[in-house]
Formats: C-alpha cells, sequence, structure tokens
C-alpha cells in the first residue's frame, strides 16, 4: 500500500509542469557554482567583478563610501573621488544581490541562485507565451548557451539584471492571465529594480512590454474608465516609477545631482550617444557608421560563439519565428520578438559595444574571453524561439512518421531520429561551451600562478604594497586582493604610491612589497613569477643604499643614472674585469649624492621624493640590459626615512616599469643586484 502511494505519488511530482523547471534550475545552480569555484576562483578578465564585490561589502558594512586612511593609496578600480569619501560608479542593485551570498555563506552562493532563477524564471514566461513543453524545452536551450554558463559563473551585473527582467516579463505575463493587480504591482517592482540596476538594459528589455501596454490602454482611455485593465497599468508603472525616483535618489546622495549617475560621475562622455565618448584615457568619435560597424561584429560574435546550440541557435530561434508567423502570433509572442528589435537597435547607440571588442574587424577584447555580454538579454527570446523551432522540427517527423509507417515502427524511427537530432544539438552546444570554457581555464592558470603567494592566505596583521601596471588602482588588475571596508581586514592592500605615509597609517603592522617578473597579461604565453617581500622602514639624519650589481664578463660600460624630483645625474663606468659594481646612493643635507668608482654626482632633493637608480649594462653589438633601483624618501625632523629598496633587473626594457622584478638566478650569467640600507 504505501509502495504504491509513493508511486502515485512520485508519477504526480513527475507530471507536474514545476518539475521540469525546478530540476533545470537546479542543473544551472550547479553548473554556476561550479564554474565560479572551478574556471574562476579569481574572477575573470573584466575587473569589474571587484568593483562590484567591493561594493557588495561596503553594503554589508552600512557604507555607500569608502574613506582610506591615506588619501591616493588605496581608491579601488571604478571607483569615485568625493568630499564624503569614494563611491561606486555603479549601482547598489546588484552588489546587493552578491551580498545576500554573502550572508548566507559565501558571496559565491548568490551566483548559483541567479543562474536558477533564470532558468526558472524563463520556463514561466515561454509557458506563458507558448505552451509547457515550449518552456521546458527553452530553458535546456538555455542551459546549452555559453554565454549564459561564462556569464553565470562570474561577479558581473548581466546575468542578475536579465533576472530582474525576467522577473518583470513572467509577473506581468501572469498579472494578465489573471487579472491580478497584485501581479502587476510585482512586475512594477521588478522592472524598477531593474532600472535601478541598469537603466539602458531595462529600457531595452521593457521597450516592448511598454508598447503593449499603452496599446491596451486605448479603449479604457476613450471610453474614460476605470477598468481591471487600467488598475493594472496603474500599478505597475506606479512601482516601475518607485524605482526610478530611488535610482534617482540614490543619485542625489552619491553624487549630489538626481539626474546625474556615478557613471557619468566617473567618466562625463562614458555613456550614451553618438559623438566623441571618453573614459579615462580611451577616446573615441563614436560614429553612427562605426556603431553599425562594431554592432555587427558583436551580433556575428553572438551568432557564430555565443547563442543557445553554439552557431545552430540563432538559426534554429528563426525557424521558430516562421513556425510562429504561420501559426499566428500572440500578443506574447510578439513582445518577446520586440525585445530582439529592441536590444539589437538599441545597443548601436551605446559605445560599450564597441569597446567590449577591442578590434572591430578582429575581436580581441573582453568579448573573446566573456562575449557580447551587453546583449545577454537576447537570450530570452533566442532561447524561446529555438525551443519552438526545434519541437516544430520533432513534431514533423512525428507526424510525418505516423502517416507512413505503423504505429510501433513509426515510433521507434521517431525516437531514433530525435535521438540522432539531440546528439547533433548536444554536441555543437557542448562543443561551443567546452572552447569558450577553456578559453577562462587557461587563463586562470595564469592567475593561480601569480597569486601562489596569497594561498593559502595572506600573511597576518600586514600592509602589502601592490604594483600598479594599469595605473593607481587597487583590484585593477589584483581583484582578489580586496580591502575590507573599515581598511582594517587581516592583509591591508595599497598601491605602491606614498609608502611612508601608508606605514605610518599602520605603525603596528608587518610590511611586504608584492612584486612579479614578467608581462601582467593573462593572454601571454607564461604566467609571471611572483614574490611577496617583507620590508622595512628606515630613518635617520642621512641615509646610503649601497646597491652591489653583478656584471657578466663581456660588460664593456656600465651607465648609472639617478633620478630624483624631476632631476638627472650620470655617470659611466668601465669595469674592465671586474665581475661587479658598487654604486653607494647618499641621501643628506637636501641632495642625494651618487657614489661609484671613484665618480661623484648629485641632485638636489625635495621635501619628498622617489629616487631611482638605473644602471644600463653594455657589452657592445646590441648586448645589454639594464638594472633599476626604486625607494622614496622622505625629510622628517629627525633627517630622513626611506623603505627597502624595489629591485629590477630588465633583460626586456618594455617590463622595466613593474614587471622585471630581480628573482635571484635569472638574466645573463653572472647578474644580480643586492642592496643595503645604512642609517647615519
Amino acid at each position: 500500500m504505501n509502495r504504491a502511494r509513493t508511486r502515485r505519488l512520485v508519477a504526480r511530482v513527475r507530471a507536474s509542469p514545476y518539475f521540469a523547471s525546478a530540476a533545470l534550475a537546479v542543473v544551472a545552480a550547479v553548473a554556476a557554482y561550479a564554474l565560479s569555484v572551478t574556471v574562476f576562483p579569481y574572477h575573470s578578465t573584466n575587473h569589474d567583478e571587484a568593483v562590484y564585490l567591493q561594493q557588495a561589502a561596503m553594503l554589508l558594512e552600512g557604507q555607500l563610501f569608502l574613506r582610506p586612511p591615506v588619501e591616493g593609496s588605496f581608491r579601488p578600480w571604478f571607483f569615485v573621488e568625493s568630499s564624503r569619501g569614494l563611491y561606486s560608479k555603479y549601482a547598489p542593485v546588484v552588489p546587493a544581490v552578491f551580498a545576500l551570498g554573502e550572508l548566507a555563506g559565501d558571496f559565491r552562493y548568490a551566483l548559483p541562485a541567479v543562474a536558477a532563477a533564470n532558468v526558472a524564471l524563463l520556463y514561466g514566461v515561454v509557458r506563458d507565451a507558448f505552451d509547457h513543453r515550449t518552456g521546458a524545452l527553452a530553458a535546456v536551450v538555455l542551459l546549452c548557451s555559453p554565454l549564459f554558463l561564462v556569464q553565470s559563473g562570474v561577479f558581473l551585473p548581466y546575468a542578475p539584471t536579465t533576472m530582474l527582467n525576467l522577473a518583470f516579463a513572467f509577473a506581468y505575463f501572469r498579472a494578465e492571465r489573471v487579472g491580478s493587480a497584485r501581479w502587476a504591482a510585482a512586475a512594477g517592482v521588478a522592472v524598477g529594480l531593474a532600472f535601478f540596476a541598469r537603466p539602458y538594459t531595462a529600457v531595452l528589455f521593457a521597450t516592448p512590454f511598454v508598447v503593449h501596454a499603452v496599446w491596451t490602454l486605448r479603449e479604457p482611455l476613450r471610453e474614460r474608465r476605470v477598468s481591471p485593465l487600467f488598475r493594472r497599468r496603474v500599478a505597475t508603472a506606479a512601482l516601475g516609477l518607485c524605482g526610478v525616483s530611488v535610482a534617482l535618489a540614490y543619485n542625489a546622495v552619491v553624487t549630489g545631482d538626481p539626474f546625474v549617475f556615478p557613471y557619468q560621475a566617473f567618466a562625463p562622455l562614458d555613456g550614451l550617444g553618438f559623438g566623441h565618448r571618453e573614459i579615462l584615457n580611451h577616446e573615441i568619435q563614436y560614429t553612427p557608421r562605426l556603431a553599425l560597424r562594431a554592432n555587427a561584429s558583436v551580433l556575428e560574435q553572438f551568432v557564430t560563439e555565443w547563442a543557445p546550440l553554439g552557431a545552430l541557435g540563432v538559426p534554429l530561434a528563426a525557424v521558430g519565428a516562421l513556425v510562429t508567423q504561420r501559426r499566428g502570433w500572440s500578443w506574447r509572442q510578439a513582445v518577446l520578438a520586440g525585445v530582439v528589435v529592441s536590444v539589437v537597435v538599441g545597443n548601436v547607440y551605446f559605445w560599450g559595444n564597441f569597446n567590449v571588442l577591442g578590434d572591430v574587424e578582429d575581436p580581441n577584447g573582453l568579448i573573446t574571453t566573456l562575449g557580447p555580454y551587453y546583449h545577454f538579454d537576447l537570450l530570452v527570446p533566442v532561447s524561446a524561439f529555438a525551443a519552438t523551432g526545434v519541437l516544430a522540427a520533432a513534431d514533423r517527423v512525428r507526424d510525418a512518421a505516423a502517416s507512413r509507417l505503423s504505429a510501433n515502427r513509426a515510433v521507434a524511427v521517431t525516437v531514433a531520429v530525435l535521438l540522432v537530432a539531440s546528439a547533433v544539438l548536444g554536441g555543437v552546444a557542448a562543443s561551443a561551451s567546452t572552447e569558450q570554457v577553456r578559453e577562462n581555464a587557461d587563463i586562470t592558470d595564469h592567475y593561480e600562478a601569480a597569486y601562489e603567494p596569497f594561498e593559502p592566505e595572506p600573511p597576518a596583521n600586514s600592509v602589502v604594497f601592490l604594483p600598479d601596471p594599469y595605473g593607481d588602482w587597487l583590484n585593477h588588475p589584483f581583484q582578489p586582493l580586496r580591502n575590507d571596508p573599515g581598511f582594517d581586514g587581516r592583509a591591508v592592500y595599497a598601491v605602491d604610491e606614498r609608502q611612508l605615509a601608508v606605514a605610518d597609517a599602520y605603525p603596528d603592522r608587518a610590511l611586504y612589497r608584492y612584486v612579479y617578473r614578467g608581462s601582467w597579461s593573462p593572454y601571454g604565453d607564461e604566467p609571471v613569477e611572483p614574490d611577496l617581500r617583507r620590508i622595512h622602514v628606515a630613518g635617520g639624519d642621512a641615509l646610503t643604499v649601497d646597491a652591489e650589481l653583478g656584471l657578466p664578463s663581456w660588460t664593456q660600460t656600465v651607465t648609472v643614472t639617478l633620478s630624483a624630483d624631476g632631476e638627472e645625474a650620470y655617470l659611466t663606468l668601465t669595469p674592465g674585469n671586474a665581475s661587479r659594481a658598487n654604486v653607494d646612493v647618499h641621501v643628506a643635507d637636501g641632495h642625494v649624492r651618487l657614489s661609484a668608482g671613484g665618480e661623484n654626482a648629485s641632485v638636489p632633493l625635495g621635501e619628498a621624493a622617489s629616487v631611482t637608480l638605473d644602471a644600463h649594462v653594455d657589452g657592445g653589438y646590441g648586448a645589454g640590459y639594464a638594472y633599476r633601483v626604486r625607494f622614496p624618501v622622505q625629510r622628517t625632523e629627525d633627517g630622513y626615512r626611506t623603505m627597502t629598496p624595489y629591485r629590477e633587473l630588465c633583460t626586456d626594457l618594455r617590463n622595466c616599469e613593474g614587471g622585471a622584478a630581480y628573482v635571484p638566478g635569472v638574466g645573463p650569467d653572472g647578474a644580480y643586484v643586492n642592496t643595503s640600507v645604512r642609517s647615519e
């Protein structure tokens, strides 16, 4: 009896229209989490991930602003400077989603939740627009998209914003199906949050729905009566405008102007429209012609590499659209098709689609690893119509077999054809996804080598100075090395500017310097060689930095350059058969004096400076390399202070600005550099 009841219960669960969506949502959650921890443990090539995670940590501490202890040493990537502190150029909605994951135990727990929600909501939306089996297959198709998989494994805003857009679409469709003002209000809340998160993305997705809403209001407005439909429209619009109002209020708090969004405060010319576009040191004339070329290239990448089911996804969606046309469009299906138009056309107006390419003719930018993410919402209609096309083809095969064969043979032939078709579709989808995932995994191998000194965790009670290959920013590129909002975590990270001021702000912490050798490029052939070195502060009436430079046997001359406060002094040494050169840099009486080979030279020293010693070892006939020794100097009441020098051995002069840290055993035979600091 119990077994019979159990079997009936299982049968009911399996027959439930929600069982498939729940199962697929679980698959999406597992895939997103697995990708996050295995392919993106150190995050992706898009350094915006650190921005969202930094902001999420701030929200958990109840902060909208960061207030660093030393100005100029702690500014995270894409944070805006203001009189009240540093704030993110992004809205707080997506960081709030990630913060919920941390409340559950880990930021990464938010990613599978978002992926599962997207799959479940897509099922609901497509089921209302078509039917149950189309909704279930659309969810499967979405899971077969490389763009969906990759974006679901990273802390970027595109999957969470689509979650809000899908919630809006689901609530809107449901409100119309059951005539519920509550569901209409829920649609307004969802679209308002989507607008707060990414205004333009929300507007593009919502435009076909707005067109439908306005169209259906013709009769109530003409008759001047308050109908249930009118009440639903008012509920959706009112709650949606509340979201807009909250976004404007947030602007007023952080930027001081409700109509200036944080991204505009960061870069006023980084926005929508044609003409001169600019962010930081990157600027172009974004003409309509360039916009069309760039977006055509982005769409080509979407169709050929990132769409559901690989290169077959969009053709299948086109078939599904033709089938829908033949059957007759419902308004829900037309609205979903309208999303294709609004997203494709609307993105032409946004220069970000040029930037994501890197090169219009030969894409080599973020699109190669993360896909055409500004078109992420296209996955919704493409998945829906691709599922329609697949099911129409399956029905055609079944009907053809039934009309020509006996019942048993028709079933066998239909199953065989569908199995072959499934294998082909699955193989294409797996191949497309595997290629994109593998490329990101190769980059992660480089990251794993670069962050090895911080495993399993950074040194306790420490301050770590980081190089700045991309400018005076934290988390660009070193995303995992983020500060707590109070700048009081196990390790505190600072760029290597104003090092002595940072040391003063943390007198009880041990000081370290993170260095590496090689080009910081995740696309390179070899990862960098990193090291985490203990450093110290020294001070006295006068300071002397002794540098011992190893010289290969083929050395002919050594040109030594001393630089401080924009002034330079030179010495040229002819070492003969000497295997080393000893160079002293003496700081006293407002000057920096260089001594080597019995010769001297000096330059004046201001109140605060960075002193650099360069030594170019020349062997003639193009043979040579360079040493660089750099250290900060600060005048005090008691004399001068400095810090353990930073040493480089530059066999490639292109890396001699932070990517050529001296590592014993590298360079030509006989090359080495040792330094020590003496206070007097």
